[in-house]
């Protein structure tokens, strides 16, 4: 482990609940060994966007939002027949693009029988999910939407705190349709 990732494990170790901790300058490999250093601390959140970390510790009310939401599509995809592949806080990333992110939870659709028993995504050959949930009652989401831009996410959930928005892709954009 590199000098500078056991210092940002020591700060991210001291990241209370609900806070975000923003690292600058911080190279594509740091970023992946950060990504393998975490699987350990399942909870946090990370996003990468040239050179550019946040990493998010969400509250649990943030998890009971995101369940619900996760059970609530379930419930739509049963009943309409139409199936559904959770990936969950998933890490989406691609090198050649220095951008990656972690949504709350995420999902397929229109690729789900692609990627039904796979079980780890690469974008530079999978297709992105068709679906990342962000939960924003603590920290705004929106800085990460350039990130699922670039990754090619069609659609965005998001929640804050009050009410759901849904975004569309269009033209490397996204415009709230919701």
């Amino acid at each position: 482990m590199s000098t500078e990732t056991v210092g940002y494990m020591d700060a991210i170790a001291h990241l209370p609940a609900g806070a975000t901790l923003r690292l600058p300058c911080v190279s594509w490999e740091e970023y992946e060994e950060l990504l393998s250093q975490l699987s350990d601390h399942p909870g946090t959140r990370v996003s990468y966007d040239a050179r550019k970390v946040e990493i998010m510790s969400p509250l649990p009310e943030h998890e009971e939002y995101k369940d619900f939401i996760l059970r609530l599509a379930q419930v739509i995809s049963d009943e309409s027949g139409i199936t559904l592949e959770t990936r969950g806080s998933a890490t989406y990333r691609q090198k050649r693009l220095a951008k990656g992110a972690e949504p709350d939870t995420s999902f397929y659709v229109q690729n789900a029988a692609r990627i039904i028993g796979q079980r780890t995504i690469d974008l530079e050959v999978d297709p992105p999910p068709d679906v990342v949930v962000e939960i924003d009652t603590t920290n705004e989401s929106l800085s990460k939407f350039n990130i699922y831009a670039a990754l090619g996410v069609p659609e965005i959930w998001r929640y804050d705190g009050e009410q759901a928005h849904i975004y569309q892709l269009t033209d490397q954009a996204y415009d709230e349709v919701s």
